[in-house]
């Protein structure tokens, strides 16, 4: 098969969850296919496109400066948005430069199957009418829990509007498009019921079980230790709740508790948690996330906003860390409370799950036990990559004319 496959991104540095879902998948489907990738290219992470022939045959990057959150550049952006109908989030990644990259490369070649990976490119093509749209997250929850816990009224107005506003685009893109993938049943049950669509498959969650395999030694890092990009507004949510309600109740049984938080570009506020308690570590960007795993007691998952399905826990529990989460932490995996993962949605439960783990050692390596059982058995990339092959197949076998990619 030729494939085209379009993201607003390259995928190395491979620094957030949907990089990691994209490249395991495209790494297997480039063994056996023609992959054309359209991203834009970052000047500078040169990686990107150094590394784009790991899972692509041919590469066409747009150049365009997509500014960081903490940025004059991003201000005005934001700014520049008020009046759109457009959420920002898909806003800030429009240009005429990847519509015209998408448009000439449609085409110059006849593909049997193009994929729109993420909702954010999805308005830059000519049509959605044949293409696969791959969605790794409802986006209008993400926007709707955003606004459910915001801190101050203005914030809870601003990210209402966005929630609007990308209902709106989420719905129209969904319903546009040949087949929308998804990747939990949970999702995919969302978009039908909030979106009305008919046309929608979903995958599994996979992990690289060799790679984070532990080794017989693991110098030890924390007792607890949070794995997730930080500058994704969920997890810096996330954290500061953590932070705030919940690390307290469990210093009060153990007041050395330490804490790591592990992930690229953290916020000036994150990086001030660990500036006003020696007992946090928060390491920014690292090359290699797995030490912090093996060498942690507990994985800890205490989101309140987010979509789509967290990789971090299959990434703990391929690693034998034990892991307490909240319910949207883990939604959409096949996990199960307790047997090989500690589920609470408050503080207080929350903080009781982390302390049973940290202080019964038998427990702990029940759970994470269990838990390595599982993804081992059922969650390889392989496994997740047939997957998605097998609904591009029946796409095709449903869409007989394959020279209507336009």
């Amino acid at each position: 098969m030729r494939i085209l496959w379009v993201k607003c991104d390259f995928l190395h540095p491979t620094t957030r969850g949907g990089q990691i879902r994209t490249l395991e998948i495209l790494k297997r489907l480039h063994a056996r296919h023609e992959v054309h990738y359209i991203g834009y290219e970052n000047p500078d992470q040169p990686e990107g496109m150094k590394r784009a022939h790991e899972y692509a045959t041919y590469a066409y990057p747009v150049r365009r400066n997509i500014p960081p959150r903490a940025s004059l550049a991003f201000a005005l952006q934001l700014a520049g948005n008020l009046l759109s109908s457009m959420p920002l989030a898909l806003d800030r990644y429009q240009s005429e430069a990847l519509r015209s990259q998408i448009a000439t490369t449609l085409k110059a070649t006849q593909f049997d199957h193009v994929v729109c990976d993420f909702l954010s490119p999805a308005p830059s093509f000519p049509s959605l009418s044949n293409c696969v749209l791959f969605q790794h997250n409802v986006e209008t929850m993400i926007w709707r829990r955003h606004s459910q816990h915001a801190p101050d009224p203005l914030r809870k107005l601003y990210f209402k509007l966005q929630a609007q506003r990308m209902f709106r685009w989420e719905k129209r893109m969904c319903l546009a498009a040949a087949e929308v993938i998804a990747v939990s049943p949970q999702d995919a049950a969302l978009m039908r019921d909030m979106f009305g669509v008919t046309r929608v498959s979903c995958i599994s969650t996979g992990v690289d079980i060799d790679y984070f395999h532990r080794p017989d030694l693991a110098p030890p890092k924390a007792d607890l230790v949070f794995l997730g990009s930080m500058d994704w507004l969920p997890n810096i949510d996330g954290v500061e709740y953590f932070v705030r309600e919940i690390l307290p109740l469990i210093r009060r049984r153990l007041p050395e508790c330490t804490l790591a938080i592990v992930g690229r570009a953290p916020s000036a506020a994150t990086l001030a948690l660990a500036e006003r308690d020696p007992r946090i570590q928060v390491t920014g960007t690292i090359a290699d996330v797995r030490p912090w795993l093996w060498g942690s007691k507990v994985s800890i998952v205490p989101l309140r906003i987010g979509g789509g399905t967290r990789l971090k826990i299959y990434e703990s529990q391929a690693a034998g860390t034990a892991t307490v989460s909240t319910s949207i932490g883990a939604e959409g995996l096949e996990v199960s409370h307790p047997a090989n993962i500690r589920l609470a949605d408050t503080p207080s439960a929350f903080a009781e799950q982390c302390i049973a783990l940290l202080e019964d050692t038998r427990e702990r390596e029940r759970s994470a036990s269990e838990a390595l059982e599982l993804v081992r058995a059922r969650f390889s990339w392989d496994v997740v990559a047939a997957e998605f092959e097998r609904v591009l197949a029946a796409v095709r076998d449903r869409n007989s004319r394959p020279d209507r990619y336009c």
